[in-house]
């Protein structure tokens, strides 16, 4: 049996842009992906905790060191500029693989590395 769990999580970052006319997804700062184990194209969750959005989008990658987290398209009518949101990404494996594993949970300052 396969089951999807949590993988990895940037816990509270604050949105820096919001750009509409751009063709959709979220563009973090490459120092966050690393540190929270994603990549460019990987399928995340937004968990926005200033006004309770939640949706999927893809990642596209930021430049690094830059602190940026910035929605995309249509994703960018959920988020207000200097919203906290939570980004999370999740795997599939075998069940007994999953209770093994461990996510990679990142819990940034200012949108940086500690």
């Amino acid at each position: 049996m396969m089951i999807e769990v949590l993988k990895s999580k940037l816990h509270c970052v604050q949105v820096t842009e919001a750009n509409l006319h751009y063709m959709g997804s979220i563009t973090i700062d490459e120092d966050l992906m690393d540190a929270a184990g994603l990549i460019a194209g990987e399928k995340v969750q937004i968990m926005d905790n200033d006004n309770g959005e939640r949706f999927e989008t893809y990642i596209i990658k930021g430049e690094r060191g830059s602190g940026c987290i910035c929605l995309n398209g249509a994703a960018a009518r959920k988020v207000q500029v200097g919203d906290t949101i939570i980004i999370v990404s999740y795997a599939l494996m075998d069940f007994e693989e999953a209770k093994q594993f461990q996510p990679r949970v990142v819990f940034p300052q200012n949108n940086k590395l500690v």
